[in-house]
Order: structure tokens, then C-alpha cells, then sequence
């Protein structure tokens, strides 16, 4: 097997007493998106501050590309590596040059080659004609753009980011990941922490992490095309179907969706479903959320049986 670029082997973290992150072992590969996937309080954080180094873990090992983060030195792994945290720090009073200017100063990098990268990823993102504007005055689809371009000065083949497209439009986002996409062909790898269930599924794997433990992995079309449990899609009252969900026991998740409510059933409970509801219930396709709702109350159910 080859090299991978990110590697953890049953890490473990935990805050006063408060487990965050709980045995979790992942690998990715060159040229492969990894999602992290969870909502707040999953770990996800913690996780990738782990693997930059930056949050020694409690137990477990992590490798960069071969490198031990926490060996004397470091390994000499950072210069490999692009950290974007979810709460991103530019200086808000410096200009976008002035910005990648002072990065420039941070990597150590050569002047011509600082000329030649910074071109590059302006004219990736698209920031070329606002160099002299602050930062501060940067539309949020902006400066997240600005902050990815400041991480990937020194170019890194691994890419760490937390929940980068949080708070921006659809359209920025868009551009966001066709970025990425282009560093992927590159050979680059990346982590991406995001508990947006869209945005998993554009990576080539996931790990749906709850409380710290990952619940199922591996790529995002087969997770769902292996789900076993049924959906429907249910018009009518809200109330009503929280009523069914609450008193029956039938089911494992449900979501607005429109007008509807999608409803994940327990295999075989389906009659119930359809006895309570008739033709305002139909068959759906599961979608990537279903099954992280879904595993989500297993795991809850698994706990309280332990």
C-alpha cells in the first residue's frame, strides 16, 4: 500500500473529563477529498486541529505524509501542510496584496516565486481586481477565497480545512469547491470538516462523526445506496407525524422537506407508516441526511441498551 498523505490511528482527545474524540482512524490518499462530517460538538475541530499538529493527542498517532506531527521538530511536516481553522484570521486593515504580502513573509518564500504563486491563485480566485481593497470590506465569499489563496502560498500537498464555506452564498460556494477540485487534480489531499450533508456528498469519501466516534465511512453514493432502511415522503401536519413518530417508535428520523416531511421508517415498520397515513405516504429515495440521522439515533439507541 502506498504512502497516504493523512493518517490517524485511534486518536483520542478529551477536555476536563469531556471525551471529544473517541478512537478515530482515518487514511487519505493523494488526490482524494475526505469529509468530516457532523454537526457542532461532533469533534471535528478537534480532529483536524490533531492532525496540524496543533492539539496533542491523548492517544493515538498521527502521519503527514510520513511525518510525525508531534516528533521533536515536527518532521518537517508543516511546510507540506495548508491549515484553514473555521475562524479564519486575516488582517482585516490590510488590503488583499498587502495580506498575501505578509504570508509571503510567514513561508519564508522567494520573491519570484511569491510573484508567480500570487498570480496564480488571484486569477484562480478571482480576487485579481480588488488587491488594494481591505480585507475587511471583502464580501464573505471573498475573503474566504482570500483565505484559502493565503494557505496555499507555500504550496501544500495536504489541506486541512474547518467548515470553510460556512455563512458564504451558494454561488461563492460554488466557486469554492470548483477551486478545490482543481488543487485535487493536482495531487493534493484534503480534509474538509463540514456538517452540511451537500457538501459531503462532492467528496470522493466521508466519515459521519458523532460525539467525537465515527458512525460508517467510505463513499458517500455507496453509503447511501446501501442504506436499508425505507423512506417516505409524508404530506399533512406536522404535529400529527410527530405524534405517529413519538408514540409509535417507527421511526428513526424525519425531516422537513418543502411542503413535506421525509421520514426514515424501521425496516419492517412500513405498515404502520402507511396504515396512519394512506396516500399522503409515498416511497423516496434516501438521501445522504437520511442516513446520517439515521445512524445518529442507532447510535443513541446502542447507548442507552449499553
Amino acid at each position: 500500500m502506498s504512502e497516504a498523505a493523512v493518517e490517524a490511528v485511534e486518536l483520542r482527545r478529551a477536555f476536563g473529563g469531556q471525551l471529544a474524540v473517541s478512537s478515530l482512524s482515518l487514511r487519505v490518499e493523494p488526490g482524494e477529498i475526505y469529509g468530516l462530517v457532523g454537526p457542532d460538538g461532533a469533534g471535528k475541530t478537534t480532529t483536524l486541529r490533531m492532525l496540524a499538529g496543533l492539539l496533542d493527542p491523548d492517544g493515538g498517532r498521527v502521519s503527514i505524509l510520513g511525518r510525525d506531527p508531534f516528533a521533536r521538530g515536527g518532521g518537517g511536516f508543516r511546510e507540506f501542510l495548508g491549515y484553514m481553522p473555521q475562524q479564519y484570521s486575516l488582517y482585516g486593515d490590510l488590503t488583499v496584496d498587502e495580506n498575501l504580502a505578509f504570508f509571503r513573509e510567514m513561508f519564508c518564500l522567494r520573491r519570484e516565486a511569491f510573484a508567480r504563486r500570487k498570480e496564480r491563485l488571484l486569477a484562480l480566485t478571482r480576487l485579481a481586481p480588488f488587491g488594494r481593497r481591505r480585507a475587511s470590506a471583502l464580501s464573505g465569499g471573498m475573503y474566504k477565497k482570500l483565505a484559502l489563496a493565503s494557505v496555499l502560498l507555500h504550496e501544500p500537498k495536504v489541506l486541512l480545512l474547518d467548515e470553510p464555506t460556512n455563512g458564504v452564498d451558494p454561488v461563492s460556494r460554488r466557486e469554492f469547491w470548483d477551486l478545490l477540485h482543481g488543487f485535487l487534480a493536482e495531487g493534493m489531499a484534503i480534509v474538509f470538516a463540514t456538517p452540511t450533508m451537500d457538501e459531503a456528498a462532492r467528496c470522493h469519501r466521508v466519515g459521519l462523526l458523532y460525539e467525537g466516534r465515527l458512525l460508517e465511512e467510505g463513499r458517500p453514493g455507496e453509503l447511501v445506496r446501501a442504506f436499508e432502511q425505507p423512506v417516505f415522503r409524508v404530506s399533512g401536519e406536522r404535529d400529527r407525524l410527530e405524534a405517529w413518530v413519538e408514540e409509535s417508535g417507527d421511526a428513526l428520523a424525519f425531516t422537513p422537506a418543502g411542503a413535506e416531511l421525509r421520514v426514515v421508517v424501521r425496516r419492517g415498520r412500513e405498515k404502520s407508516l402507511l396504515e396512519t397515513f394512506g396516500s399522503a405516504a409515498s416511497p423516496a429515495m434516501p438521501t445522504f441526511e437520511d442516513l446520517f440521522l439515521a445512524r445518529v439515533r442507532e447510535r443513541r439507541e446502542a447507548e442507552r441498551r449499553a
